[in-house]
């Protein structure tokens, strides 16, 4: 069962591998592009209103390139890691424009994983923590009964 941390340090370098990063900086990108995702996505769910705005993200409702959660990683990013190590403009921007790839590869892992046929908060935590998801439910009660009822038939051949 892979981690937030594990899922993200994964895509962060799958995402980098197009983008030269300087060898004695490339730990330091690498882990601030994870952080300031994760940052940004902590944030937004403690935030007023930001539990629906990660649901419509994840639910493929809202597009990663535009939503609120990827500019706030990428302005996390830009002060906490960019700022500090003056890589020039080019891998700047090389390096910022990954965060809506990796958001957007991030958002593509979260699935319906309850089986209750939406993507709500549970699936988000469920598919992050590396959870296998259930199978959808079908036949609602009627189903229900009438699993109930085959298998006590069954039992008692």
């Amino acid at each position: 069962m892979a981690s937030l941390t594990d899922l993200l340090a994964k895509t962060v370098a799958s995402a980098a591998q197009g983008v030269e990063i300087p060898s004695n900086v490339q730990s330091t990108v690498l882990n601030g592009l994870s952080d300031s995702v994760l940052k940004s996505l902590t944030q937004t769910a403690t935030a007023p209103g930001g539990v629906d705005i990660l649901k419509g993200l994840f639910s493929g409702k809202s597009n990663a390139a535009t939503s609120p959660v990827t500019a706030l990683a990428g302005k996390l990013f830009a002060n906490n890691i960019l700022s500090k190590l003056g890589l020039g403009t080019k891998t700047n921007s090389a390096l910022s424009g990954l965060i809506p790839t990796i958001i957007g590869k991030l958002s593509g892992l979260i699935r319906d994983m309850d089986g209750d046929g939406d993507v709500d908060l549970n699936d988000i935590i469920l598919s992050l923590s590396g959870a296998q998801p259930k199978q959808k439910k079908s036949g609602g009660l009627l189903g229900s009964v009438a699993g109930s009822v085959l298998g006590s038939i069954l039992k008692g051949k």
